[in-house]
C-alpha cells in the first residue's frame, strides 16, 4: 500500500482517545512511507491525522471542495491540496488516488464515504482493502447493525468481509494488507471478478 484514503470527523469527540488513536495511525502511515489520502481539513480528527503525518516526514494529499476551502478549513502545509467543484468530486478524486481506505471515528460525513467505498467494493468497481479503526468500540454499533441487516437478508454473508476491523493502527494494516476481495455478486451469485 502506497496510500491509504482516511475518512473521519472534522470534529475530535469528547473521547481524547479519538484524537490519539488519529495521531498514532498518522505516525504509522508516515513511518511506513504510506501518503495519507484524506479530505484536506485542518480542523477535527483530520487535523490530527494530517498533522500527525507531516511532524513525522510524510506527505499527505487533500482533496477539499471550494466551499470548505473558502471558510479556511483547508490545511495550510498540506504536501498536495486539490480544490473541486463538489463532494462528489471530491469523493472520486480520493477514491482514484488510495490504494485503501481506513474509516477513524467520525459522523454522518464519515459514514457517507466509509459506506460509498464499500458498497462500490460490493459492486465489484474495486478490489481495494477496506478498514475500521475501531477506537474503544467506537463502530461497535455499527458493526451490530451490518449483522443485523446480514441477518435479515439484506447482505449476503460473504459480503461481511469487504471490510477489516481492528483496534490498533498496526494490527488494522496488517490485517489490510492481506486482504482477499470476496467473490459473488450482491445477489449472491457466482461472479467471476473484473473488480479493479
Amino acid at each position: 500500500m502506497r496510500s491509504v484514503c482516511v475518512f473521519c470527523g472534522s470534529s475530535s469527540g469528547h473521547d481524547a482517545a479519538f484524537a490519539s488513536a488519529a495521531a498514532s495511525f498518522g505516525q504509522l502511515l508516515a513511518s511506513e512511507g504510506i501518503e495519507l489520502v484524506w479530505g484536506g481539513g485542518n480542523v477535527g480528527l483530520m487535523g490530527v491525522v494530517a498533522d500527525s503525518v507531516l511532524s513525522t516526514g510524510g506527505r499527505v494529499y487533500g482533496v477539499i471542495p471550494s466551499f470548505m476551502e473558502k471558510r479556511e478549513l483547508a490545511h495550510p502545509q498540506a504536501t498536495e491540496l486539490v480544490v473541486v467543484d463538489s463532494m462528489h468530486a471530491r469523493k472520486a478524486a480520493m477514491a482514484q488516488r488510495a490504494e485503501a481506505f481506513v474509516a477513524l471515528p467520525g459522523g454522518y460525513g464519515t459514514l457517507d464515504e466509509l459506506f460509498e467505498i464499500i458498497t462500490w467494493a460490493q459492486l465489484h468497481i474495486h478490489a481495494k482493502p477496506v478498514g475500521l479503526l475501531n477506537v474503544r468500540g467506537f463502530f461497535d454499533p455499527l458493526l451490530a447493525m451490518v449483522r443485523h441487516m446480514s441477518a435479515e437478508g439484506f447482505i449476503k454473508p460473504p459480503h461481511l468481509n469487504l471490510f477489516h476491523v481492528a483496534e490498533q493502527p498496526v494490527e488494522l494494516l496488517r490485517s489490510m494488507r492481506v486482504h482477499v476481495a470476496p467473490q459473488g455478486d450482491w445477489l449472491g451469485e457466482k461472479l467471476a471478478s473484473d473488480a479493479r
